[in-house]
Order: C-alpha cells, then sequence, then structure tokens
C-alpha cells in the first residue's frame, strides 16, 4: 500500500513525497480513510509509529475547503507539552506547504501578541496546550462554538499531567456535531471513560497491544548500586557504540546533576526540563537535533512524541515511577523502523517500579551481562605479557628479601646467640635511630596500605595470563559465575 491508495489529494501526495515517504505505517493506512469520512477515530499503538501524521495529513484535505472566521479556529489540536505541540505545528507546515491553510501555535511560556493577532486574522488549524487555550478562553480572546474537527494526542499523558478535567470543560464548549479524535499509546480506564463521553460511535484502531514496546528496541536493565549508576552510565557511553543518546532522570535536580557530571568528565551533553523557559528548551532540542552535543538529559518533558531521528540510545538513569512513561521513553529510539538499544538503571530501591513496568508491558526484560557488552573485554597481546612478568619480578624480589633476612638453617641456635652484637646504648645510636627511622617507616607504609578499607583483596591479586586486566563494572558480574 502507498499513500496513493489512502485517498488523500494530489496536492498533499506530492508535499507527502517532498518529504521522502512513499508507504505509510500500520496506523496511517488504517486511521487516515475513516478520518476522511469524518468518523470519531480512538487510535492506539506504539510510539515513533506515525500516529502525528495519521491525523495531520487527513485534516489537511478536510480544513482545504471552508473560510476562516476572526477568533473561531475551525479545527483544535490539544498536545500535552509545548515541544509537541511545536513538533505538530513543523508537520502542518510540511504537508500543508500545496494548500492555502492558516495555523496557529498556543503555547505557554512565550509572548501573547503574535498568538493573538493570529486568532484575530482567523486561523483554520489551532495546536493548543490545555493550560493556554484555557487562559486565552477566560479573557475572551478565543471562541470555540466554531470546531469542527478535534484531536487530543497523548490522552494517557493529559491524564497524568492533570489536565483532564480542563479537557472536559474545552469539550462542553465546543459544538456537538464535531468529529473526535483520541490517539495513544496508551489507554488507562479514564481514558476510556473520556472517550465514552466525548466521542460518537468512535472505530478503534489498534495496531498493536496498548503499552506494548517497539520490537526495533533491544531493552535491558542494568542491576547496579545507586552510588555507582553515574560510573556505570559514564561506561556504557564509551563502551556502547553510542551515536546519540537520551538521559531520563525522574527529578530535574538529578537532569542538572547529570549534565554537569557528564560534561566535567568530557562529554557533549546538554538538558532540557520543566524548570527552563520555551526559548532554552527550543534552543537545546535544536542544539540537539543539529549534532552539536550528542547526549541530552532529560526529565519527562521530553519522553512524549518527540521524534528526532538518530537516536541510538535511551538510558534510563531512574527507573520510571509511572510504568507508562516507560514505554514512551524508549521509543525514542528505534523510530521509523531503525533499531536502538535501551538500558534501565534497577537499584534495589527500584525492584517495585520495574515489576511494574514488566507486568504492563507483558515482557520480562534482559538483564545486561557480558554475552551483552559490545566491546572486546580481552586485553590487547603486549599487556598480557606485562601482566605475567609483574607478578614474577614481584615474587622474585620478595623471596631474595626473605633470604637476607633469614639466618642459615645449618646455623646451631646457640652460635646464633653467641653471633649476635652487643646491644648499643640508646645515645651512641641515636643518630642511627634517626637515619633508620624514615627507611622503617617507609618499610612499614605498603604494609599499612596492603588491604585499603572497602576494596575486596580479590583486586589486589595477579591476573592470570588471558584474563581482563581493564576496570570491569560490578554490574557485568551480575548473574554469572
Amino acid at each position: 500500500m502507498t499513500f496513493a491508495d489512502l485517498g488523500l489529494s494530489p496536492e498533499l501526495l506530492k508535499a507527502v513525497e517532498d518529504a521522502g515517504y512513499t508507504v505509510p505505517t500500520a496506523i496511517q493506512a488504517e486511521a487516515i480513510p475513516p478520518v476522511l469520512m469524518m468518523k470519531d477515530i480512538i487510535g492506539i499503538a506504539q510510539t515513533g509509529t506515525g500516529k502525528t501524521a495519521s491525523f495531520v495529513l487527513p485534516m489537511i484535505d478536510i480544513m482545504a475547503a471552508g473560510r476562516r472566521r476572526a477568533l473561531m479556529p475551525r479545527s483544535l489540536i490539544l498536545e500535552p507539552t509545548r515541544e509537541l505541540a511545536a513538533q505538530v505545528a513543523e508537520n502542518f507546515e510540511k504537508y500543508g506547504k500545496n494548500h492555502d491553510l492558516k495555523m496557529a501555535l498556543l503555547i505557554g511560556g512565550v509572548q501573547m501578541g503574535d498568538q493573538l493577532k493570529a486568532l484575530s486574522d482567523g486561523v483554520d488549524v489551532l495546536i493548543a496546550t490545555p493550560g493556554r487555550l484555557m487562559d486565552l478562553f477566560e479573557r475572551g480572546k478565543i471562541l470555540l462554538n466554531g470546531c469542527e474537527l478535534l484531536v487530543i494526542d497523548e490522552a494517557d499523558r493529559m491524564l497524568d499531567m492533570g489536565f483532564i478535567p480542563d479537557i472536559e470543560f474545552i469539550c462542553s464548549k465546543l459544538p456537538e456535531t464535531r468529529q473526535t479524535m483520541l490517539f495513544s499509546a496508551t489507554m488507562p480506564p479514564p481514558i476510556e471513560k473520556l472517550a465514552k463521553k466525548f466521542l460518537n460511535n468512535p472505530k478503534r484502531i489498534e495496531v498493536s497491544r496498548a503499552a506494548s514496546t517497539n520490537a526495533d528496541i533491544t531493552a535491558f536493565k542494568v542491576l547496579v548500586e545507586t552510588r555507582q549508576k553515574r560510573e556505570t552510565l559514564r561506561w556504557l557511553l564509551r563502551n556502547d557504540l553510542v551515536e546519540t543518546a537520551i538521559i531520563f532522570a525522574n527529578r530535574k535536580t538529578t537532569v542538572r546533576e547529570i549534565n554537569k557530571s557528564l560534561q566535567s568528565h568530557g562529554f557533549r551533553s546538554s538538558e532540557i526540563h520543566g524548570d527552563m523557559d520555551q526559548s532554552s528548551r527550543i534552543k537545546e532540542l535544536d542544539r540537539f537535533k543539529a549534532g552539536e552535543v550528542t547526549i541530552l538529559v532529560a526529565s519527562d518533558v521530553a519522553a512524549r512524541g518527540l521524534d528526532i531521528k538518530g537516536v541510538s540510545h535511551v538510558f534510563n538513569f531512574d527507573t520510571p515511577w509511572h510504568p507508562d512513561d516507560y514505554v514512551h521513553r524508549i521509543g525514542r529510539t528505534g523510530r521509523a523502523g531503525a533499531k536502538g538499544r535501551a538500558f534501565t538503571f534497577v537499584a534495589k530501591e527500584d525492584a517495585e517500579a520495574i515489576a511494574n513496568v514488566e507486568k504492563l508491558t507483558g515482557a520480562a526484560i534482559d538483564v545486561f551481562g557480558k554475552k551483552d557488552v559490545r566491546v572486546e573485554l580481552k586485553p590487547a597481546p603486549e599487556a598480557e605479557a606485562e601482566v605475567e612478568e609483574k607478578p614474577k619480578r614481584s615474587r622474585a624480589r620478595r623471596d631474595d628479601d626473605v633470604r637476607e633476612e633469614r639466618p642459615t638453617k645449618t646455623q646451631p641456635d646457640d652460635d646464633i646467640r653467641e653471633a649476635r652484637p652487643a646491644r648499643p646504648r640508646r645515645d651512641d645510636t641515636a643518630r642511627e635511630d634517626r637515619a633508620a627511622k624514615p627507611r622503617r617507616e617507609a618499610a612499614a607504609k605498603p604494609e599499612r596500605q596492603e588491604r585499603p578499607r572497602g576494596r575486596r583483596d580479590e583486586d589486589d591479586a595477579p591476573v592470570p595470563a588471558g584474563e581482563w586486566n581493564g576496570p570491569k563494572p560490578d554490574f557485568l558480574g551480575v548473574g554469572f559465575s
């Protein structure tokens, strides 16, 4: 099947072809025809499978016929975050370039002036976050009684962010005779209830089981102590063939700390979280997309819907508190048929959280072990030779010292006592004691440092030839003898 088989207009097909797409994804193939037939839709699909285009493309053709009116948008798309709203706006600009459509973006964190001007001129498509839309509606700057089409995108995220009451209020102000579409990767019971309340005999499209993960993503859980997470993260970033990566943390303070730590170790990293203003967030995202930085440390503000091509790895520095967030986080990699790898760090306190994730996805996550390491752990031949020679030299040196200090066994004990010189007086030997004191301290110092506190004895033992002699993270030994 191609896009030409879905009933789209020639102008839209030309824009899709210019964007480099010819074959629709499963959700696009099943959703676009009923949307063009003006049916209500509930769309459930894995993140990264093209849900956005499944409603943007038919909306462009639907909105192509009609007339704009001031302050009364003809269609409305609700998004949970500013980044998602901006991304949908980019899709409209890309695919609607051959149509005479006006679009407005209503998001927080920016001045209202340009947004109010666009509304006063009249818009065909309004893309908004619930907070800014409610603000303008209460000020009387926007009217919703002319909206013919409503899209609620990432509905489960709306639930997590507490937007459901706002959505219910917005839906109550829209005309009853409208087309409504609801899209999400997961479908918890409150969203089902919302769908039944505001959708009229919807067609349910489920191209994969809700909350399932992408088959193109190889996922691991890394069993690690909390204090070793940063060291483990740096080891994986250096040794797992990472091209670009997104690192997720549960707290904004953790995001800032991880970014500073990575930068201090020479990584090109940046950060994005909810405490940053919109312009700064957009700037850092653009830097990441342009390749100026290869690692983006983020809170869950970047977990939903962001389509950044070429992300090879996702790291969950913290196991997500909400199991649904796991599906969305790792969905930032393995997009559009590409392969990706996802690592989730699991400390002892994360046992319940990771169990909830595995229960939601219906599959156990593999533990990362030696068989999954992408680098050769065997040292080079030169290193093997050095390892083999060093213990021999040290043993020979110790044997010589012992032979010098021990008396010969052929000498009787009485002869030894007679051969010992008389003990010198304290005054005569004061100078000799001062000269010998540094020597005694130097000999005693290695004895005190022989077994530092907290270090295992086996670390100091000679390494046999052919074994790994480099740093070995503790998590690689999990589940292996």
